[in-house]
């Protein structure tokens, strides 16, 4: 079994045992499919300032009505890039890159670069996509897209590794074709969403880790279970269970939760208690999403930063 190297995002975000916090973007509550997205930067480096381990954007080509959701609007790759400029230290990732709809050498070179610009703190989620529309527009067969993740995600993986000795330049001067650049530290963690029709097992084997829907506790540990046998099953040391988990957290702290889309409306002791119901299963990592806040999301951003985010922080990782 092959040691990988990833660089502090994958490192500070994913640690056995602890949960940590991450946002997805945009950062605002918004009823439209389409986010305002007003001056983001100063919220989000508001969120990196405040502790968060992870910021988490998504891959959303086209507008489609019958799923009602623009995303974060910007390309994926300009935005990341966008971010690495805009901040130091927090953890960029993707929730999830549609692997089939692009050529893998593109997507390759880029999850490559923003890796080397934010010295390492990429983090690449992954999927195979579930809109037909978006593999009509871009003429890419919508049945086989399974076969299309496996060798996309393979090649991403071989394409983008730094071995221990690799130099550019020299590289350079061997006359065969390489893709520049490399990953920061030697690999880019590749996390897959769902089942991106695969098995368990293979994403065992081929990911660095699962990113899932939020559940119930108890159903979440069940799923959590078959992750951990299907690493058993194939021979893989620890890899991180992640979920993402829609929050409208409202002014009374002592409010119970009652469920929203894929999510809950509840007070922050209830949302302390749920999280730390999610680390005792084995859930290494929550992405807040805000959609739904009833509330200023400055005010939201308080409650957590002040009492939620200081009861599940990581232990800071060192740059390599």
């Amino acid at each position: 079994m092959t040691t990988r190297q990833f660089g502090r995002g994958f490192k500070t975000t994913y640690q056995p045992g602890r949960l940590s916090l991450g946002v997805g973007v945009p950062v605002e509550a918004y009823n439209s499919p389409v986010p305002n997205m007003v001056d983001p930067i100063p919220t989000i480096q508001r969120i990196e300032a405040g502790g968060f381990a992870a910021l988490w954007c998504r891959d959303v080509p086209l507008l489609d009505p019958n799923f009602g959701d623009a995303g974060q609007l910007y390309d994926p790759f300009v935005w990341l890039g966008y971010l690495a400029g805009q901040t130091h230290r927090i953890a960029l990732g993707t929730g999830s890159i549609i692997l089939p709809l692009r050529q893998p050498i593109d997507l390759a070179k880029a999850a490559a670069s923003v890796d080397r610009l934010t010295r390492g703190r990429l983090i690449l989620g992954v999927a195979s996509g579930d809109r037909p529309v978006e593999y009509a527009a871009y003429d890419v067969p919508f049945e086989p897209r399974g076969d299309a993740f496996q060798s996309t995600l393979d090649f991403i993986r071989a394409a983008s590794h730094r071995p221990a000795d690799w130099d550019d330049q020299l590289a350079a001067r061997s006359h065969t074709v390489a893709l520049l650049p490399k990953s920061h530290a030697g690999d880019l963690p590749l996390i897959v969403t769902g089942h991106s029709r695969q098995s368990l097992e293979w994403i065992a084997v081929h990911a660095d880790g699962w990113l899932t829907y939020p559940r119930p506790i108890a159903q979440q540990k069940m799923a959590f279970d078959r992750w951990q046998n299907a690493l058993d099953a194939t021979n893989q040391e620890w890899k991180p269970f992640s979920q993402s988990l829609y929050i409208d957290l409202v002014a009374d702290p002592d409010t119970r939760p009652t469920p929203i889309h894929l999510g809950y409306s509840l007070g922050r002791h209830a949302l302390i208690e749920h999280l730390s119901a999610l680390q005792d299963i084995g859930v290494n990592h929550v992405a807040f999403n805000l959609r739904f806040s009833s509330r200023p999301i400055d005010a939201v951003l308080d409650d957590l930063i002040e009492y939620v985010v200081p009861m599940f922080a990581g232990a800071p990782v060192t740059d390599q």
